[in-house]
């Protein structure tokens, strides 16, 4: 059995009267993107939803999957702790196979620091928690071969600077060059945090399940594979120190995909590759190649540097392709 697992930001995808570009504008680009993706197993990411007669629904999303493969998949969702979707930034989980458990992992179910400011006005006099609005979905997927796949979806803190109280004049225009170094720090360790969370996890599944466990961590990890937030999840022997470790290093699907075509997303006419599927070496077993459907990606840093949105998303598709699993 051949198997694609993909990952898709599809940016803020949402429906209303006031939204440029229109929904039907970005189902007539993005539609066919699906399409080409051809995935038996796609995550999602940024996907929010719609109010209706007083529920949350994911009514965009279901209109731009409308007519697709897509549409009669089952499907796996985040959602808040009153078990409700978010109105914003879900994760959804679509699958070709029957999804047979479904877990959101939430910021308080693993570590979490506490800090105190250094440049909030009013000074700010204890150290609080650190709190992360976007939680994992792990969902395990029954692949009828006998073989469960654990799957992880995730969309790790950005890298754009948290707020510090008072020190922002607009949402764009900081006070201090300080206070946003100490926005900057604060999401890196949101980042590090929700990545730790991931290890655990694994290191979890391996203990549980098996070595010669089906692992795949997919989905938006606002980092490349030299950042620590990245190789915190992969665990590589070089960092680690400990060759006992081998079996429970993840692998990056996109190593196999030339340096100049590596990349998900543009910005100011650079390529950054922020979206990977890393899986376990079991699954490597089957691998047969990466794909990164860029072609046309334009430089999400907008026309004349100006908050300019395109029908399409500013993230490629990512795509991974398996063989006799």
């Amino acid at each position: 059995m051949s198997l694609r697992i993909a990952t898709f930001n599809l940016e803020n995808l949402d429906e209303g009267p006031n939204l440029k570009p229109t929904l039907e504008d970005r189902i007539h680009i993005m539609r066919p993107q699906l399409g080409r993706v051809s995935a038996d197993i796609l995550c999602l990411q940024e996907i929010h939803s719609q109010e209706a007669n007083g529920a949350r629904t994911l009514a965009a999303l279901d209109k731009l999957l409308d007519q697709t493969q897509y549409s009669g998949y089952y499907r796996s969702t985040t959602l808040t702790t009153s078990d409700i979707l978010y109105a914003e930034r879900n994760l959804v989980t679509l699958s070709r196979f029957p999804i047979s458990s479904t877990e959101i992992i939430r910021d308080n179910s693993g570590p979490r620091p506490s800090y105190q400011m250094a440049t909030a006005d009013p000074p700010d006099t204890t150290a609080n928690k650190l709190e992360w609005e976007r939680p994992l979905l792990y969902t395990q997927i029954d692949l009828g071969t006998g073989k469960t796949l654990h799957l992880i979806n995730v969309h790790l803190k950005s890298k754009r600077a948290s707020n510090i109280p008072g020190q922002k004049i607009n949402n764009y225009t900081w006070r201090t060059a300080a206070s946003w170094a100490e926005g900057s720090f604060i999401s890196a360790m949101k980042r590090m945090g929700q990545s730790l969370q991931a290890r655990l996890l694994i290191d979890d599944i391996f203990d549980n399940q098996g070595l010669d466990s089906y692992i795949a961590i997919v989905g938006d990890f606002n980092s490349n594979q030299e950042e620590v937030s990245f190789k915190a999840i992969r665990g590589p022997i070089e960092e680690t120190g400990n060759p006992d470790h081998v079996e429970r290093v993840m692998i990056p699907c996109e190593n196999n995909i030339p340096d100049s075509a590596r990349y998900s997303l543009f910005h100011h006419g650079k390529g950054e590759m922020l979206d990977h599927i890393v899986i376990s070496r079991s699954l490597l077993r089957h691998f047969h190649g990466a794909e990164i459907h860029n072609e046309s990606l334009p430089d999400e840093s907008g026309a004349f540097m100006v908050d300019t949105k395109f029908p399409e998303s500013d993230h490629a598709p990512v795509v991974a392709v398996f063989d006799s699993l």
